[in-house]
């Protein structure tokens, strides 16, 4: 039986979870305090270092609880009649997480070689790349073309247009871009297969 002393441990744990996801993906890892986290949580300063150690140990759980919901919003699986339809939707999905621009935003410190956050990175990009293949081996692709090399293509596209709307969005259209993306998947598709979802 959980007792009310944990529970509020874990209340505060979340809340300073989701409060240091806001701000990484807003101000970067690097320009965010645990001041900061303690103003937005509404959790002691104290309590950060109490609950994660550090401030990447803060990271890496944050990063922890992203994949999970990652993880979650993927967990459809592509069925008997799965198609580019469904695949489109859960792309629209991901895009709109707000895991997305915090990956996006911490992008460049997962290159560094000795980032702490390397292999969470690898691990996220594998997740959505089985995901994404998954869903396109159900689709009759040309011959030549690997549901595993449209997969990267893809991820990688969609990243893309996620981090130039955040340096710009003024200038980008989220949206339109993906359905340029959507239309360009479809095109390789045979007749049928690649008709654009409803509401395009």
């Amino acid at each position: 039986m959980t007792t009310r002393r944990a529970q509020t441990s874990n209340e505060s744990r979340e809340l300073i979870l989701a409060a240091a996801a806001e701000l990484f993906a807003e101000k970067g890892y690097r320009q965010t305090t645990f001041i900061d986290v303690a103003e937005r949580s509404g959790i002691s300063r104290g309590s950060i270092p109490w609950h994660f150690g550090s401030k990447e140990g803060l990271l890496l759980a944050v990063l922890e609880r992203s994949v999970a919901m990652v993880r979650d919003s993927l967990a459809e699986e592509p069925g008997e009649e799965a198609g580019l339809e469904q695949l489109n939707r859960g792309a629209g999905t991901m895009f709109a997480l707000p895991t997305t621009k915090l990956f996006v935003t911490l992008l460049v410190e997962a290159l560094e070689p000795d980032s702490p956050i390397r292999g969470r990175y690898v691990e996220i990009h594998n997740t959505l790349r089985e995901h994404c293949r998954r869903w396109l081996e159900r689709l009759p692709l040309p011959q030549g073309l690997s549901a595993e090399a449209l997969a990267v293509t893809i991820i990688g596209a969609g990243i893309g247009i996620h981090q130039q709307w955040l340096l710009a969005p003024e200038r980008v259209d989220p949206e339109q871009a993906l359905a340029a993306l959507r239309a360009l998947v479809a095109g390789i598709l045979p007749a049928g297969e690649g008709a654009a979802p409803h509401g395009e």
